[in-house]
């Protein structure tokens, strides 16, 4: 049986092909697919695929006759056809909590980023001014209030560590009822109830057709003046061009984005000229630990369906 990799940009495969020879079987990467085209070229003899954002449709399917299960590098399963793949009994499968503690890490700190000033004062030192003017007005910590849209693992995981260091935490989830508490004390609200009341917005809901630019131009209104927006979990939960007119127009006051609409982000991109914005490269997954979470455990997914096993994390 052959599991193929379909794209990856986490380097060499070696992790892989250690558990993949664990259970007997052959893994490959053939080339770095980008287009269905490229995709349905690969897989006619494929027992089972492993993606990072390769597309996996109902074409790519239908090209693959053997194919047995779809085994995602990550969380996000939004480039698969999840309905295509149970139709035809193929398994899907994630990684959904690889990276929950440093995904919340890195949240909180872009938070602190931002109410702290860190990013304008380093930017104001090195051009020479010794002064706090780049950073006035701040409040402190504990006169603020950090509201999570979503209220999964990772999003309360930032929302306890963000009331460590002083904030007040709200939260949203449509499986949640407002006016109760989740079973850790955070207060579950209304989504434009978080909006209006929140300092900081953290986001934390998976890309589906209902989240897609959940935070547009009338949510963004919503939220107070002062207020900021981070971003660490799929870029298409915000609008992108709704932010911008935001940012410009201190509808909001700043934002901090891990994730984009378009991953790479261009240089060029009108957000890199905003200097109300922190932006990293996707990184907030990262650490040597969830690296290599990340790269074994899609693997030991597919294989264990392969071998007519119940892999750990299935979707469908």
């Amino acid at each position: 049986m052959k599991i193929i990799i379909l794209d990856s940009n986490l380097g060499a495969i070696d992790l892989e092909k250690d558990v993949a020879q664990k259970y007997g079987f052959e893994i490959e990467k053939p080339k770095q697919c980008i287009t269905e085209d490229d995709v349905i070229s690969v897989v006619a003899d494929a027992d089972a695929l492993v993606v990072q954002y390769a597309p996996v449709t109902r074409r790519v399917i239908e090209a693959a006759p053997r194919l047995k299960a779809v085994s995602e590098y990550g969380t996000g399963i939004d480039s698969i056809d999840v309905e295509a793949c149970t139709e035809r009994g193929i398994a899907v499968c994630n990684v959904p909590d690889y990276c929950w503690q440093e995904v919340s890490d890195h949240a909180v700190a872009l938070t602190l980023a931002l109410d702290r000033g860190i990013v304008r004062l380093d930017r104001a030192i090195r051009s020479g001014d010794y002064s706090l003017n780049s950073i006035k007005p701040l409040q402190r910590l504990s006169k603020r209030t950090f509201g999570v849209i979503g209220l999964g693992r990772i999003a309360r995981s930032a929302a306890l560590k963000a009331r460590g260091v002083g904030y007040s935490v709200i939260g949203y989830d449509v499986a949640f009822q407002p006016g109760t508490t989740t079973p850790d004390g955070i207060a579950v609200k209304t989504l434009d109830e978080v909006l209006a009341e929140s300092d900081v917005i953290s986001i934390h809901v998976p890309l589906t057709p209902s989240t897609r630019h959940l935070i547009n131009a009338a949510t963004l209104a919503k939220m107070k003046p002062e207020a900021a927006l981070v971003n660490t979990s799929r870029g298409g939960v915000v609008d992108t061009e709704a932010l911008i007119n935001a940012l410009k127009n201190k509808v909001i006051r700043a934002a901090a984005l891990d994730v984009f609409e378009t991953e790479p982000l261009p240089a060029s991109h009108p957000l890199c000229a905003l200097d109300n914005v922190i932006l990293t490269p996707h990184a907030g997954y990262y650490s040597e630990d969830s690296l290599f979470e990340l790269k074994t455990r899609p693997v030991e997914n597919a294989a264990e369906i392969l071998v007519g096993g119940k892999a750990r994390y299935r979707v469908n």
